[in-house]
């Protein structure tokens, strides 16, 4: 049985891995951006172990999201399921939305909680429109920056999977694009298969098939599939990963 923490699993993808998951048998924690959503997330996933609460576009809610975790133990996996889309404005560290839940969150709760076996990141075929400068990213709270979209974000994710394989080489890091699927973020029109949209995430999670234990990939439906190969240089992940920590004060070790 794994211990596996999922971000975002209140509804969508993250809610559907989570009980795909416990009926295998394996022990998961749930997460949600405040109380009502914790608690609908438990009534409709019983045999989940608990929800955590914090809402991800606050570094200080994420930091303390990341103590929380660490408070249960190490987990034998993370999958960062959390994302918004469709969103505009700023967080309440004067941060694009897009940037602190998609981007920042992510990075955080990867240098903060004990370090796991697996870690998934959920990324997006859109990754590959993303600003490969990276010379749009703020380097402190408050700071002007330039307009940072959905698929910068998902390269962010890709970039940093890419990093966390690199730098630790005893952790399987990898990132999937779910598809287009029909979730609340994907709207009721996608294309794509919804079991599909979840069935990668939960495959990297606890699958020991030769092909799912493996680092530093990028799939779409149990399959390696294309991406920007420029995630793979070292100088643009070091690049992503010293504004992130200018940013936040957090630095992965």
């Amino acid at each position: 049985m794994a211990r596996i923490f999922i971000t975002g699993s209140a509804d969508g993808l993250g809610h559907l891995a989570a009980k795909a998951l416990i009926k295998l048998g394996h022990e998961v924690v749930l997460h949600a951006r405040n109380e009502v959503r914790a608690k609908q997330a438990l009534e409709k996933i019983p045999g989940a172990k608990e929800a955590l609460i914090a809402d991800l576009s606050s570094i200080a809610e994420t930091k303390l999201l990341a103590s929380k975790a660490n408070a249960l133990g190490s987990f034998d996996v993370v999958i960062h399921n959390a994302g918004v889309y469709q969103v505009s404005g700023q967080s309440v560290d004067g941060l694009p939305l897009l940037y602190a839940v998609n981007s920042i969150a992510p990075y955080l709760l990867t240098c903060l909680m004990h370090k796991p076996k697996r870690l998934v990141y959920l990324s997006s075929g859109m990754h590959l429109q993303g600003n490969t400068t990276l010379e749009n990213l703020p380097l402190n709270i408050h700071s002007e920056s330039s307009r940072i979209t959905y698929s910068d974000t998902k390269l962010h994710d890709v970039i940093l999977s890419m990093a966390v394989a690199r730098r630790w080489a005893d952790v399987y890091s990898n990132a999937v694009d779910p598809g287009w699927v029909p979730t609340k973020m994907g709207g009721t029109g996608a294309p794509d298969n919804l079991e599909k949209g979840f069935e990668t995430q939960v495959w990297l999670a606890v699958s020991n098939d030769p092909e799912a234990c493996v680092s530093g990939k990028y799939f779409h439906h149990k399959r390696q599939d294309h991406f920007l190969p420029i995630s793979m240089d070292a100088t643009v992940q070091e690049v992503f990963m010293t504004k992130c920590e200018k940013l936040t004060g957090v630095r992965l070790t």
